[in-house]
């Protein structure tokens, strides 16, 4: 990238940027997820990053050319917004020179009053970073995102019967949209990176929008079906489960708990998730366990997601008993308990990968870096559960679960995959085979020390 002859000023062209508006308009599939813009307002957005000279900026224009670059740069990696945009004869969209541009211009939104343009713009950095694999700007954009929200009250859920403006209440309606988009994946990313969250419970009205319930297990990728609301990336009622599980499991002040208070909080969050589990309706609910030998006649993206969600819940509740010290210094009278909670754990493990493997010919192109992250949480509890009961009956077959797994994953995420992410998913593919040579040498080792010692 030639760095002297980028302008951060420059903005991409006018008609390049309608046509991605009509097909984002059009893609109710991707609207229903990512409700990352109001498509009316964001119309001002435009006007306002347009107006007078392209080549300096006045007051609030830095948030408005972010946010439409933003814009740009997340929507154009969607592939049903790409199927649309591909009828119309424009140009690439060239996602690294855009994010470069906008982060030259970061200091300059920074400055500027919050807006529903610099959280708009910062949530779909976010999001893009997401896509992108870039946990290090993840971390950044989605903590901004969050400031700039508490700082324009999308934390609260605020009566819009006392905003007489119907414009006011429409920004009102986009900014609480941007808190659950930014709310859900704080919740994902805390659980992927063992950090603290950046939203907290105690500080946000969770009142859930609107109808939400209503629309959530509606048929979402049908682009032909009525819009009704966004459902956005995560289940929100799941996401929530999330935010608790971190706070009562793996936060510094849980890892104080005694074994009684540790194994209660498991029991309160696996009642929690199975509650959730059953308010789904029948035909997107989730089993508690699935295998090749189970069927489910209605696999989609948006079950794939939900089920691996799921089941990641499931993992992150029980996986945590083996923290409890009577599981550690092998005491008896909790091991039972602890063993049967591990067990959950694993099998919720096993369930993810199988569900997966079903599933692949419904994951779309590009989802690497958004879906990679579980099975690898499953590969590692898997892995992990051999090494501490190599002589079990299953880890033989947990074992050729991981060979499975290595082409699985070669099969789904290698299709289309963009060649700057070729030597991230050799890394990847590298790093599973290294789990299963440690794996079976863990099993071979054990049963040759058994057959020694008899």
């Amino acid at each position: 990238m030639n760095m002297e002859a980028l302008n951060p000023l420059e903005l991409p062209d006018l008609g390049t940027v309608r046509v991605y508006i009509e097909a984002y308009k059009r893609s109710k599939v991707m609207r229903r997820i990512f409700p990352v813009v109001d498509t009316e307002l964001f119309e001002e957005t435009v006007s306002t990053a347009y107006k007078q000279s392209l080549s300096s900026l006045t007051y609030g224009q830095a948030s408005a050319r972010v946010c439409v670059m933003a814009f740009l740069t997340f929507v154009s990696r969607l592939p049903p917004v790409n199927e649309i945009v591909g009828e119309f004869p424009i140009a690439p969209i060239d996602h690294n020179m855009l994010a470069t541009r906008v982060m030259f211009l970061m200091p300059q939104v920074l400055q500027e009053t919050a807006s529903l343009d610099s959280v708009q713009a910062m949530t779909m950095l976010t999001l893009f970073e997401l896509s992108s694999g870039n946990m290090r700007a993840l971390n950044y954009y989605a903590a901004v995102s969050a400031r700039l929200i508490f700082m324009l009250g999308g934390n609260l859920n605020s009566d819009q019967t006392f905003i007489k403006d119907p414009r006011g209440r429409q920004k009102q309606e986009q900014l609480r949209n941007l808190f659950w988009i930014c709310y859900t994946i704080d919740k994902d990313l805390a659980l992927r990176t063992g950090q603290p969250p950046t939203i907290t419970d105690e500080n946000c009205d969770l009142t859930l929008p609107a109808g939400y319930l209503d629309r959530a297990f509606l048929d979402i990728e049908d682009d032909d079906a009525p819009f009704h609301g966004p459902v956005f990336p995560f289940d929100l009622r799941l996401s929530m489960i999330k935010a608790r599980a971190h706070r009562e499991l793996y936060s510094v002040s849980s890892f104080q708990k005694s074994d009684a208070e540790l194994l209660k909080s498991i029991r309160e969050l696996d009642d929690g998730l199975e509650e959730w589990r059953l308010s789904v309706p029948p035909k997107w609910r989730p089993t508690m366990s699935f295998s090749s030998e189970t069927s489910d006649t209605n696999m989609s993206m948006h079950s794939v997601m939900l089920r691996l969600n799921y089941h990641l819940c499931m993992t992150i509740i029980h996986q945590a008993s083996g923290r409890c010290k009577a599981w550690v210094q092998g005491q008896s009278g909790m091991m039972d308990g602890v063993s049967s909670s591990m067990a959950l754990s694993v099998e919720a493990s096993r369930s993810s990968l199988c569900y997966l493997e079903a599933a692949e010919h419904v994951v779309v192109d590009g989802v690497f870096w958004t879906l990679i992250f579980y099975p690898m949480s499953a590969l590692l509890t898997i892995f992990c559960s051999i090494l501490q009961n190599p002589l079990d009956p299953h880890s033989r077959e947990d074992l050729e679960r991981l060979n499975v797994a290595t082409v699985m994953i070669d099969r789904i995420f290698s299709r289309k995959l963009p060649e700057s992410e070729v030597e991230h998913f050799k890394l990847v593919a590298d790093f599973i085979l290294e789990l299963k040579r440690l794996a079976e040498c863990a099993i071979d080792k054990a049963w040759a020390e058994q057959r020694a010692g008899q």
